[in-house]
């Protein structure tokens, strides 16, 4: 068969180069590139036989090639070393696979293009076509194996997904919006996600293929969800019958000129492939000016999954059986930052403590003595062999606090997060002041004599508010129990007791810009039970205070939590870290909902004598018994620069 031109010859050289500059068609090419009409003089091309219709084709270079029928035997290209069906060479000598191949073994380019491919060195154009040949043999190579390939194609493309909660079905089925990841500063990624967005295009594998070889396309973001995006093959334009979700930061996922830089093959979806004559033309036209990955975008990706908690290290951590102090504990397990901490004096490694690495809850060893803070000292008199303080510096610091001038004192009424009810802020006072602006509060009306169950905050906690916050702001405010003397008011509560409120100025009064809304969806820990990671909702939002809900249980087992908390995570952030996500609740878990909430509501009304709350793992569990209870302050103490009005309301 004669040598055929290309339609495009007479393009110019400037739009050719920028063809080539994407680099893009290494395994299936429907556009010819400049041929010259001679060859070696040694060498001309046999003539081809005419095609089944049956048969797909791979077209490349002017030249076709038919999958074969397994009879003919295998050739060696003498210039790029690729093994491939004989019949699929060129030539009647079968030494090349290409006419390239060809030209540039006459050309005496061999030394160089195989010194440049094993230095790993960026391909000139002619180099690209040397790749692009290889992989074109290889294809045919395969090809041969299709008939009995297509069935298995046919059945794995007809596979029920797997089972269990989908995000993807979950956002599409109900028109959610999710958190964007910059929402969250500690996640991965979350300070360097840059302008990732609809519209930006990406390398994928190409699933809509019936290669036996792993091959790639091009694909745009039609819809983001926190780490998740829903993508669409180029080509497929307004039809969504193959849209498919997939996490951004995953192994899958390359930016464009990925494939060329490392040797893939971009293959069209079977289902559009005969829809263009010429895909390089259609890809150049619609990816000149788009957006994609940056080129290190994987490499960031692993770097801010790098945490620097190692296990075997020692912190201090807040003591679950009693909230007033703290307990060394080991670190038994990192997982995406969060730390699954078992205290010292556990056995059988079963009573564990699970936070964040920036939680405030745990410090060095040695901070407790520091700041005056109540400590539970360990019966282990010796470090066990392998264990190691972690070092000082890993731990989130707090703003400097100046205590010099007016400050907090013993007595002062304030607002607080209950850390044993979430759900809600209490009135509160001020039992101790610790040293470098640590606070320790108790809840009015619920304290255990002996002072057991107090709480420690730091002055910079956006867990506390000043008096009067809850009543400008319209949430509702928990009165001491027992207090008769309803509705609550605080001029009142505080001539009553003879107390004063601690003063507006001295609580944190800034609001990052933070990025959420009402009705966003992202991942949040349970903080009654902190090792559950659940599907939630932002319901409200109040300054930097957010309200979580967690999808498919009762308003009841809401949790306010800081914009800034590192317990809370973006959609797919579970996916991503390898960390077990909880689905919404079942109808049938919703349905005795109703029957507990009786139980935890008559609870509530008796006195706090320093048992365990009724939390939502009660239910979650089907009200397994337990002696002990688990907390998780709903903030972080990290600052950011804003502003917000905290008024207090004047009586009379």
């Amino acid at each position: 068969m004669e040598n055929t031109k290309d339609l495009t010859e007479h393009t110019s050289r400037a739009e050719r180069k920028r063809r080539d500059s994407f680099g893009m068609f290494d395994g299936y090419d429907s556009c010819s590139e400049d041929t010259s009409s001679s060859s070696s003089s040694d060498e001309s091309e046999e003539e081809v036989a005419p095609l089944p219709s049956s048969l797909p084709i791979i077209k490349n270079n002017g030249q076709v090639y038919t999958y074969p029928d397994g009879k003919s035997g295998m050739a060696t290209c003498e210039m790029c070393g690729m093994v491939g069906v004989r019949d699929a060479f060129y030539s009647k000598t079968k030494r090349f696979c290409s006419v390239s191949c060809s030209r540039s073994y006459s050309s005496n380019s061999k030394k160089a293009s195989i010194l440049a491919r094993l230095q790993g060195k960026p391909p000139t154009k002619k180099a690209k076509v040397l790749q692009k040949q290889p992989l074109v043999a290889k294809l045919a190579a395969y090809a041969q194996y299709q008939a009995t390939l297509q069935n298995q194609a046919k059945t794995k493309a007809a596979a029920v997904p797997v089972e269990g909660f989908s995000w993807g079905n979950y956002i599409n089925s109900n028109s959610f919006t999710a958190a964007p990841v910059t929402c969250f500063k500690h996640a991965p990624m979350g300070t360097c996600w840059g302008d990732i967005s609809e519209g930006v295009r990406v390398e994928v594998p190409n699933t809509d293929c019936s290669l036996p070889t792993k091959v790639f396309w091009i694909a745009g973001i039609v819809k983001l969800a926190g780490y998740n995006a829903l993508l669409r093959y180029e080509g497929f334009e307004n039809d969504s019958s193959l849209d498919f979700w997939c996490n951004v930061c995953g192994s899958d996922i390359h930016p464009v000129g990925w494939c060329a830089t490392s040797g893939k093959p971009l293959v069209p979806p079977r289902t559009i492939q005969h829809k263009y004559t010429n895909w390089k033309a259609f890809l150049v036209k619609r990816l000149t000016g788009a957006k994609t990955l940056p080129p290190d975008f994987s490499q960031k990706v692993s770097e801010s999954m790098q945490y620097p908690f190692k296990t075997s290290m020692r912190v201090e951590v807040v003591d679950k059986t009693h909230l007033c102090r703290t307990r060394v504990a080991v670190v038994e397990s990192v997982i995406g930052g969060r730390l699954r901490l078992v205290y010292e004096e556990s056995e059988d490694k079963n009573d564990d403590f699970w936070c964040h690495m920036y939680s405030p809850l745990i410090h060095h060893i040695g901070w407790s003595r520091s700041i005056g803070h109540r400590f539970k000292r360990s019966d282990i008199t010796k470090k066990q062999d392998g264990h190691f303080d972690a070092p000082p510096h890993l731990f989130m610091k707090v703003k400097e606090v100046d205590a010099a001038g007016e400050w907090f004192k013993e007595g002062m009424k304030l607002e607080a997060i209950d850390p044993l009810n979430l759900s809600a802020i209490c009135v509160a006072t001020i039992r101790k002041v610790l040293a470098d602006g640590y606070l320790m509060i108790g809840i009015d009306g619920s304290e255990a004599a002996d002072g057991s169950d107090w709480f420690c905050y730091h002055a910079t906690s956006p867990s506390i508010f000043p008096v009067g916050f809850c009543e400008i702001n319209m949430i509702e405010l928990t009165p001491p129990r027992g207090y008769a003397k309803l509705p609550f008011k605080w001029f009142d509560y505080l001539r009553e007791t003879d107390s004063i409120a601690a003063p507006v100025k001295l609580f944190n009064k800034e609001v990052p810009n933070h990025g959420f809304h009402v009705g966003m969806k992202l991942e949040a820990v349970d903080l009654m039970e902190p090792r559950l990671v659940c599907v939630a909702t932002v319901t409200r939002i109040i300054h930097r205070l957010l309200r979580i809900h967690f999808d498919g249980w009762e308003d009841e087992y809401d949790q306010w939590v800081d914009c800034e908390s590192p317990d809370l995570y973006p959609v797919g952030w579970c996916q991503l870290t390898g960390y077990q996500l909880q689905p919404p609740a079942p109808q049938s878990s919703r349905d005795s909902q109703s029957s507990s909430s009786k139980q935890k509501k008559k609870a509530k009304s008796q006195q706090y004598k320093g048992h365990k709350k009724m939390t939502s793992l009660q239910l979650k569990e089907e009200l397994l018994d337990g002696e002990e209870y688990s907390f998780l302050q709903g903030a972080s103490d990290q600052e950011s620069n804003g502003s917000a009005s905290y008024y207090i309301k004047q009586e009379p």
